[in-house]
């Protein structure tokens, strides 16, 4: 199956080297050097991910993601950054990249996080065609909280609730194993794909702008429960 990747690179021979390998695994490529010129290409064409340089001309990497999961543009992202700039990871996976790569990196080690980018949206996809094909499944209904997993929609006593791609996988995940505690490293590995020591305030940041949303008092929340010293859990069902 042929993937298209849209890569957004300004440096012509780190750009270059990226291209081939993808065409070793496959892949339709095309190379874009420059961040407006990114987002317009990622926004108008259909690609099944987008690798996506940090430090770009006229617009920056963190700009681009933040925009296109501002438009609901869910094309995987994979952003390439420079081992320095551990604030500039952490801000874009939490403006929603799926995942990151630090320069420089190796081509093998490129060709592993684009496959693992690729298996998780099969798996994902796999799970929504189940969902489909399964209607009483595809909504979670607790205490007020409604959650539609085919449509994207979640809301709170009839009112919809906005949430980010990533906000609603991390309230299904949740939703669908009530009363099992989770600690921030199993949430940072199921809902975004990798494992990271270092990088659970991603979910503590997540989880307290759910709690926002869909909590009555997010400061004694209701459906998001802290389990002191071990992560959280979803409230168990009553009845």
């Amino acid at each position: 199956m042929t993937r298209r990747v849209l890569v957004i690179e300004d440096d012509p021979d780190v750009g270059r080297l990226i291209t081939l390998q993808l065409r070793e695994l496959d892949c339709e490529c095309r190379l874009v050097d420059d961040g407006v010129a990114g987002l317009a290409e990622a926004e108008a064409g259909r690609y099944d991910l987008v690798i996506l340089d940090l430090m770009l001309p006229r617009l920056d990497g963190l700009q681009i993601c933040r925009r296109l999961r501002a438009a609901d543009v869910q094309t995987a992202i994979l952003m390439l950054t420079a081992k320095s700039s551990e604030l500039d990871r952490v801000l874009g996976l939490e403006l929603g990249a799926d995942d990151y790569l630090t320069k420089p990196f190796s081509m093998l080690e490129l060709a592993a996080r684009v496959k693992g980018v690729f298996r998780r949206a099969e798996q994902l996809a796999a799970a929504k065609a189940t969902a489909a094909a399964s209607p009483a499944s595809a909504r979670i209904e607790v205490e007020g909280l409604s959650i539609d997993v085919d449509r994207h929609q979640a809301s709170v006593a009839g009112r919809p609730v906005e949430l980010t791609a990533k906000e609603f996988e991390l309230l299904v995940y949740f939703a669908r194993s009530p009363g099992r505690v989770f600690t921030r490293a199993q949430l940072l590995d199921q809902v975004w794909g990798y494992s990271h020591s270092g990088y659970e305030h991603t979910v503590n940041s997540h989880i307290n702008r759910l709690r926002n949303k869909i909590e009555r008092d997010p400061a004694n929340p209701d459906f998001i429960q802290t389990v002191w010293g071990v992560g959280y859990r979803f409230a168990e069902r009553r009845g």
